[in-house]
């Protein structure tokens, strides 16, 4: 018996969105919704700069990777933390648990949202600048993705209804699932 995928799962880079159409998503598709920066700051009682700062990103990325393995949820939406993609095993493990969604904004939107860099707890190396993260980025986003959905000019909700859609035409187990719950 093979388990269904019931998970929703957000992948893209800080300002794409993943939080707050998380949300609006899992009103949409009756899940209930997690955001793993959430996690790892109530986890640790820190904020994520926090942690940068006094142990560097690359021990967020760890504790990032830690949680990841360590989810075990059905019929969520998912937001993960821009790094999620660092870790293969932790994306292994999601896309066993669910559908993975790609929110791509271009890197101009991005930095317009983007403004407080040093207090957003980033997992970058402490000179590489926000394009470069994108850059570095953008490859492991695409190779992870089961769906990609491009951002441009849509609200949050005009992106939830995208990947509604998305999933619908799919037909992915996930949502046939949902829908079957719907009906």
């Amino acid at each position: 018996m093979t388990r269904t995928r019931s998970n929703i799962v957000l992948i893209g880079m800080p300002g794409s969105g993943k939080s707050t159409v998380g949300i609006i998503l899992a009103k949409q598709t009756a899940r209930d919704f997690i955001d793993t920066d959430v996690i790892i700051q109530t986890l640790h009682g820190r904020s994520l700069q926090d942690i940068v700062d006094k142990d560097g990103y690359v021990a967020l990325r760890r504790i990032e990777e830690e949680v990841l393995l360590g989810l075990s949820v059905r019929n969520h939406v998912i937001a993960t933390g821009g790094s999620a993609v660092y870790s293969d095993a932790a994306m292994s493990r999601l896309r066993s648990m669910g559908i993975v969604v790609f929110l791509h904004v271009d890197l101009p939107v991005l930095e317009s949202r983007v403004h407080d860099m040093g207090t957003r707890g980033l997992a970058k190396s402490p000179d590489q600048s926000f394009a470069e993260l994108y850059e570095e980025r953008l490859p492991l986003y695409m190779r992870y993705a089961d769906v990609l959905v491009k951002c441009a000019r849509l609200t949050h909700e005009g992106v939830s209804a995208r990947i509604v859609q998305e999933l619908r035409e799919k037909g992915t187990d996930s949502f046939q699932e949902w829908e079957k719950r719907r009906s």
